[in-house]
């Protein structure tokens, strides 16, 4: 064996392995719930099927929100998302969820201009500022939780916690390889 394909060999297996340890770092970071008493819990939009209702994905966000709200440790909810190719707004279509749930309307805040992490990070920021909101805590699947907080601290706001949802679907393995790389993107922004 020549040295050019043992040494691109080599460089191959270390790829993987860096690839993988990453992906395991952001799944052990999500899958850890970190609890804190909150004015704000930070829910990002995800799809809303073609009847208008919430995919299984984003109702799996929405019900870990729910569960803190109902535990008393939040006061206000911040739905965010943006008019998906469904042609339903995500914000809205969340709102609707959670208020049919009974969490009052008046504590739920709407950001339908985010249309990605980023987006949502920025109208989050703003509002916690704007109404002077302590302890955010960040609710989606797992694989997000550390690129959503990346993205909130790039805009000067530290996540007091997380919580993940618990609907799980094989497609979430992509998703984790996905958000090495989107993470290491937020990180050069």
């Amino acid at each position: 064996m020549s040295k050019l394909p043992r040494r691109l060999l080599i460089s191959a297996a270390a790829l993987l392995f860096m690839l993988a340890m990453a992906a395991a770092a952001i799944s052990v970071d999500g899958l850890t719930d970190k609890l804190a008493d909150s004015d704000l819990a930070i829910v990002p939009g995800n799809t809303v099927n073609p009847d208008g209702k919430p995919s299984p994905r984003l109702q799996g966000r929405l019900d870990a929100a729910l569960g803190f709200y109902r535990s008393g440790h939040c006061r206000f909810v911040l739905v965010s998302g943006g008019i998906g190719v469904e042609g339903f707004d995500e914000a809205e279509v969340m709102k609707a969820y959670l208020v049919a749930q009974g969490v009052p309307a008046d504590l739920i805040f709407t950001d339908n201009q985010g249309r990605d992490t980023l987006a949502t990070a920025r109208f989050a920021a703003g509002l916690i500022r704007a109404k002077n909101l302590k302890n955010p805590v960040l609710v989606s699947q797992f694989f997000h939780i550390s690129r959503l907080r990346l993205a909130l601290q790039k805009q000067g706001i530290v996540a007091a916690g997380n919580i993940h949802s618990r609907q799980f679907e094989l497609r979430d393995i992509y998703s984790t390889l996905r958000e090495v790389a989107g993470y290491a993107a937020y990180t050069f922004r």
